[in-house]
């Protein structure tokens, strides 16, 4: 009871010698929203807000969230300034606000926010708005009508509109002395009338264009007006893995009275250490209270040269057989004689046996692709499917903002699997797991066998659209690389859970547990084989799912569940072409009317298809055989079959 009443005391002391209010919000900023803030004004200055939190609310009615929070920030460790303010936003606002959210966060409206006594963790996502312990709230919106059922829970009745003056993208609402607001140009920092403590203002000037370990660059300290007594303040360049043993150079910035600028040298270290490519973050020290960080936490991204290159392709340039299956022995030994729905059920009850698989969860295939879906050219990227192109494992995107990121692209789409949202957020690690089964659809959210690194933008564009036919074809320029990766991973997803299926066509994109097009996938299936990379990220996904992508393993068992083969009986020793001993060459390559093929030893067939996957000439061929080709400038690909032993090479037409 003592420390309750105690609690008590203090909370009453907050509210009566320092009330807080929101006094300002800018929800739309220009472009990609990196510059949005709140500002709490206390009546006291220098106060402390520990034991306040803000709690923002979605007030679109038609939402399954409508008005619930989506977003808290707690304020424990916070002090108003000597106007007593506090800024809190994006980290390119300016001044640095003394706390930083990632960018796009704030909601445009019609939304609210509230101020509460409180923690975090008293309202975390999807709860109701309410006016319990509630101390300040304010509706706002841009250009939208009200949210009477949000502003009836907040105890509201006024909203505002931060578009008010059709400004939205360069004005902000902004609290008056009356307790009422209006929208104007933002005055982040500082009091909204204009009044009060003028601060002195400190900028870091550096060139954030990534640097290379053994690199030097400078980074200049610059005072708005000059000081009138030394000034001394330090800086750190930690962040995360980079540490002080990775730089060189003086971290103490001294400005002596009458000036206002000062330089300094860092030089990042070259060492033989493969720590992937880091992030230092210029971040200034204590500073007295009369100044203020114009900026601050500046980011620039160092390049470890210490990269290691794989033994196996890109999907772009493919191996076969460098990397062998981790299978054990026997994985597939109930397959062997079975053929039609026999056989597809064989197949679920290795990959879906709820006594042997693992389910992680959505946050855990970060972690998995950065593994799985790693370039095989540079060991600190990952490969990007769909755009044949390796990116920083740095740029995964972790705000609404895709350019230049790499996120998690669901192969099999979520609202087309009904999963969305199956599964956790917050890694746990590959040793706490759930079970799962043939049922567990929910597990297809985070399953990671058809899970891969994608450009944020691409996957925007492939959104849940079919493949193949009139759907989704890939970006226009690229050659294809990822067409049988995608049908191997629905083929996956379409036996391992009962809920969904491939269909022939290009059907409605709303359509729940199928995905088309059936045809279009065999054909990618065969045109673009499993290569070492498909194979080294079955073998590794296996170590966490403890299930393994059949398809990957053996192609062909896709044509006796779905293709010409359907139906037959499926035996190891004929079902699995060899790609790595049928020693093949083709040139010249790129051709314009002819190529030559040769290393054959006896009789062949061969196959050209174009980019679409149409068959346009089929020929035996016999030694090295010359072969007239009349086709158009463009991709194709040639299928090679002898020796009981298939091969498919990309041919460029010039």
């Amino acid at each position: 009871m003592k420390k309750f009443y105690t609690l008590l005391l203090l909370t009453f002391s907050y509210i009566t010698s320092g009330q807080v209010v929101i006094n300002e919000l800018d929800s739309d900023t220009p472009s990609t929203d990196d510059k949005e803030f709140i500002e709490l004004k206390s009546t006291t200055p220098n106060f402390p807000l520990d034991g306040y939190v803000l709690v923002f609310f979605n007030g679109n009615a038609t939402s399954t969230t409508a008005n619930k929070s989506y977003y808290t920030i707690d304020l424990d460790g916070l002090t108003t300034d000597a106007n007593g303010i506090v800024l809190i936003g994006n980290s390119l606002v300016s001044p640095s606000p003394d706390k930083i959210f990632p960018d796009n966060i704030i909601q445009n409206g019609a939304d609210g926010v509230g101020l509460y006594l409180g923690n975090s963790s008293d309202f975390p996502d999807d709860t109701l708005a309410t006016t319990t312990n509630l101390i300040d709230a304010l509706m706002y919106d841009t250009k939208d009508a009200d949210a009477t059922a949000l502003m009836a829970l907040l105890g509201v009745s006024v909203q505002y509109d931060e578009g008010q003056n059709s400004l939205q993208t360069t004005q902000s609402i902004q609290r008056k002395n009356d307790g009422t607001y209006e929208t104007k140009n933002p005055t982040p920092g500082a009091n909204n009338d204009g009044s009060g403590i003028i601060f002195n203002g400190i900028s870091i000037t550096a060139n954030t264009v990534n640097k290379n370990e053994g690199d030097s660059f400078p980074i200049t300290f610059t005072i708005q007006t000059n000081v009138t007594s030394d000034l001394t303040f330090t800086f750190t360049l930690n962040n995360s893995s980079f540490t002080s043993a990775d730089f060189s150079g003086n971290t103490t910035v001294l400005i002596p009275s009458g000036s206002n600028t000062f330089t300094t040298t860092i030089t990042l270290i070259d060492d033989v250490l493969n720590e992937g490519d880091e992030v230092l973050k210029i971040k200034i020290g204590a500073i007295p209270v009369q100044y203020k960080k114009l900026n601050d936490n500046i980011e620039i991204r160092v390049v470890d040269n210490d990269f290691t290159v794989a033994p196996f392709g890109t999907p772009l340039n493919p191996t076969y057989g460098i990397v062998s299956s981790t299978a054990p022995a026997g994985y597939y030994a109930s397959l062997e004689g079975l053929s039609g729905a026999a056989l597809k059920q064989a197949i679920q009850d290795i990959i879906a046996n709820p006594a042997v698989v693992h389910a992680h969860n959505y946050g855990d295939i970060i972690d998995i692709l950065k593994t799985a879906d790693q370039n095989p050219l540079n060991s600190n990227e990952v490969w990007l499917m769909y755009v044949e192109q390796g990116r920083s494992k740095l740029e995964f995107q972790d705000t609404g903002i895709n350019t230049g990121k790499w996120n998690r692209e669901h192969i099999y789409p979520q609202s087309r699997g009904g999963f969305t949202d199956g599964t956790e957020s917050i890694p746990d690690g590959i040793n706490l797991w759930l079970p799962t089964n043939a049922d567990d659809i929910l597990a297809g959210h985070a399953d990671a066998h058809h899970l891969r690194a994608e450009d944020g933008a691409e996957n925007s564009l492939r959104n849940n659209n079919d493949y193949g036919l009139t759907g989704y074809n890939g970006p226009s320029g690229t050659k294809g690389s990822w067409k049988g990766d995608v049908a191997r991973s629905v083929f996956y997803m379409a036996v391992r859970y009962n809920a969904l299926s491939i269909v022939n066509g290009d059907i409605a994109d709303t359509t729940v547990g199928q995905l088309g097009d059936l045809a279009s996938l065999l054909t990618w299936n065969t045109l673009d084989p499993a290569d070492d990379f498909e194979m080294n990220r079955n073998n590794y996904i296996y170590t966490w799912q403890v299930n393994r992508n059949p398809f990957i393993d053996y192609p062909d068992l896709a044509n006796y569940i779905w293709g010409a083969k359907a139906g037959q009986t499926w035996h190891f020793n004929l079902s699995n072409p060899d790609f790595v001993n049928l020693k093949v060459t083709l040139y010249p390559n790129p051709a314009q009317k002819s190529i030559t093929i040769s290393g054959l030893n006896e009789e062949a067939n061969i196959e050209i298809y174009n980019s679409l996957g149409a068959k346009i000439l089929e020929q035996k061929i016999y030694g090295e055989t010359k072969l007239a080709i009349d086709f158009q400038t463009g991709v194709y690909y040639a299928k090679i079959h002898s020796e009981d032993k298939t091969v498919v090479k990309k041919l460029l037409i010039e």
